[in-house]
């Protein structure tokens, strides 16, 4: 049965993001995997055995309390709990790896103080061959699905995911093209406004009931969609854009929407999403 992922270590990042799951499944219809991920929380080995036990009960009692949270969302929905040890983006990868989504909180228990966004939820959004959605807070759920454009494959994966989630929820789309600032004249605006609407064009057609609006904005990528971003359901862009870099798994305007986003992103591959 399709499965949605979602990281849950007690914290309230990762409570956030286990409702945002719970809920999705609900609405896809599929079921959902908790996957809390345990170690030994001291610097030094244990000295007794025992002790190891006591952790793992531990660890044991939060993923019941994750598993509890999902049955009272989402009672219909099938909730299954993982409890591993290990590498978290390693385990959740694993775990992800015939999902068709994986969700983690922007930060988790061990997150430092003033950091957006922890080297989990970076690494996740990078690898993993399905759509990752990272949440920092609840989000408005009347608000629109944004989507970054940029004409790249990434930002074509990104307006189908867009796309699918509105047809879910029933918002609007907002796809969003930052120009550049250097753009200052009417035909370079009128320019990059055709090749947006080219590009959005296919997915009006596929989803003739949808309502998508399209926004031009010069200014520089990241500051154009987190303004953009502000009161949204969802952002949505792709791993890279036209300008990323060769064996780089996140562009430099992905990873800051990943880091810095107002509301919950959405990282859409190509691969997986064509």
């Amino acid at each position: 049965m399709p499965q949605i992922v979602v990281g849950f270590d007690g914290s309230p990042e990762s409570e956030h993001a286990l409702r945002w799951a719970a809920a999705e499944a609900r609405i896809r219809r599929v079921s959902l995997v908790i996957c809390h991920v345990w170690h030994w929380p001291y610097g030094f080995d244990p000295v007794h055995s025992e002790s190891i036990g006591i952790a793992r009960r531990m660890a044991q009692h939060v993923l019941a309390k994750g598993v509890s949270i999902a049955a009272e969302i989402a009672p219909q929905v099938e909730v299954r709990g993982a409890l591993e040890s290990g590498g978290a983006a390693s385990v959740l990868l694993h775990e992800a790896s015939g999902a068709v989504m994986v969700v983690t909180g922007a930060r988790g228990e061990d997150g430092i103080e003033g950091v957006a966004a922890g080297s989990v939820a970076i690494r996740v959004a990078g690898h993993a061959l399905c759509p990752t959605v990272i949440i920092r807070d609840s989000a408005p759920a009347d608000g629109p699905i944004v989507v970054g454009v940029d004409g790249s494959a990434g930002s074509d994966a990104a307006l189908a995911l867009a796309c699918e989630e509105a047809v879910l929820r029933r918002r609007t789309v907002l796809a969003v093209h930052a120009a550049p600032e250097g753009a200052d004249s009417a035909e370079l605006r009128r320019q990059a406004g055709s090749r947006l609407e080219t590009q959005v064009a296919p997915w009006c057609t596929k989803y003739p009931h949808l309502e998508v609006r399209t926004k031009l904005v010069v200014q520089e990528p990241r500051e154009a969609l987190i303004g953009v971003a502000e009161g949204a359901t969802l952002l949505v862009v792709g791993d890279r854009g036209t300008g990323g870099i060769d064996g780089m798994r996140l562009g430099a305007v992905s990873q800051a929407m990943v880091e810095y986003a107002p509301c919950p992103v959405a990282v859409a591959h190509p691969w997986r999403r064509g």
